[in-house]
């Protein structure tokens, strides 16, 4: 797998001239042409990328599958994540393939503004590309004229540059946290879907002696049985329920705890460790945190 380490190297990977402004780049899709080289099987960068793309004509592979992505749709991919692009006609990379703009900027662009630890904070550059925000017209125009605003910016550069740039780069990020949130609830039907197919997926998990001898199920796990992202499932449960994956994996392994301390005579140590806990003084302390007594004493006032 090979690194993008620059701005420059990038822009040359994709048959653009080299970048106005050495840590910030507003590229325009339709200007692309990528070099026809292996390094879009398998690569990373160091920097950040989003994309608002319009019908895009070559298929992003993600994990097994394939994406074709076609109105206004935006992915976000923070640095270090591993991307590949795989395009099935032999003369793709001479060819335009498609429209809409891509920022790029570099964490050390970041430095000493606020942006540089708050941007840990938006959950979509962990998202899987499946995952991406599809935009209304109205939507599109507003990240567009951002996109246009950073790009005239450093046309220019000087002192003032990087903060106006990283007010418009925050801007666009407080947008589409919007944005998503409007996505999950536009989604509710398939969301409600997906509650009961985690609901049965945690039922399974906590009948199942063997999956049980794993441990207790994790975000991770939960995400991967459903289809997602850990983040993006975390983040539409918030919005939906109130509730993390986190929250809801503990709602469902108290539940268990209660069924199993009044219909059993099994010591609370011994139903610890059914549920998948290592340790009986973890099970304790969370039970107690989530109903406010021990598990002998719920035990007891149903007693």
């Amino acid at each position: 797998m090979q690194t993008i380490i620059s701005l420059s190297e990038f822009h040359r990977l994709l048959s653009i001239p080299p970048p106005l402004h050495p840590l910030v780049s507003v590229v325009l899709v339709s200007e692309i042409h990528a070099v026809n080289s292996d390094v879009w099987k398998r690569f990373s960068t160091d920097f950040y990328t989003i994309s608002l793309k319009n019908n895009i004509q070559s298929k992003i592979k993600y994990g097994q599958k394939y994406y074709d992505f076609d109105k206004g749709t935006m992915t976000f991919i923070a640095p270090k994540q591993v991307q590949s692009v795989e395009v099935d006609e032999t003369n793709a990379f001479n060819e335009t393939i498609g429209t809409g703009y891509v920022l790029i900027f570099h964490p050390d662009f970041l430095k000493r503004h606020p942006l540089q630890s708050s941007i840990k904070n938006y959950g979509f550059f962990s998202y899987s590309l499946n995952e991406a925000l599809h935009l209304s017209q109205q939507e599109e125009q507003n990240v567009v004229e951002i996109f246009q605003k950073i790009e005239k910016e450093y046309q220019h550069i000087d002192k003032h540059t990087q903060d106006i740039i990283l007010s418009q780069i925050d801007l666009l990020l407080n947008y589409c946290n919007r944005f998503y949130e409007r996505q999950f609830i536009t989604r509710k039907a398939v969301n409600n879907d997906l509650l009961t197919k985690m609901e049965n997926h945690l039922n399974d998990y906590f009948n199942n002696i063997e999956t049980l001898k794993n441990g207790l199920p994790t975000v991770e796990y939960l995400a991967n049985q459903l289809n997602y992202s850990a983040n993006y499932l975390s983040d539409m449960l918030r919005l939906l329920t109130g509730q993390n994956a986190q929250q809801h994996i503990h709602e469902k392994l108290i539940e268990k705890a209660k069924e199993k301390l009044l219909t059993t005579n099994l010591s609370v140590s011994e139903i610890a460790y059914e549920l998948g806990f290592e340790q009986p003084q973890s099970f304790n302390r969370l039970f107690k945190k989530k109903t406010e007594m021990s598990p002998l004493e719920y035990r007891q006032s149903f007693n």
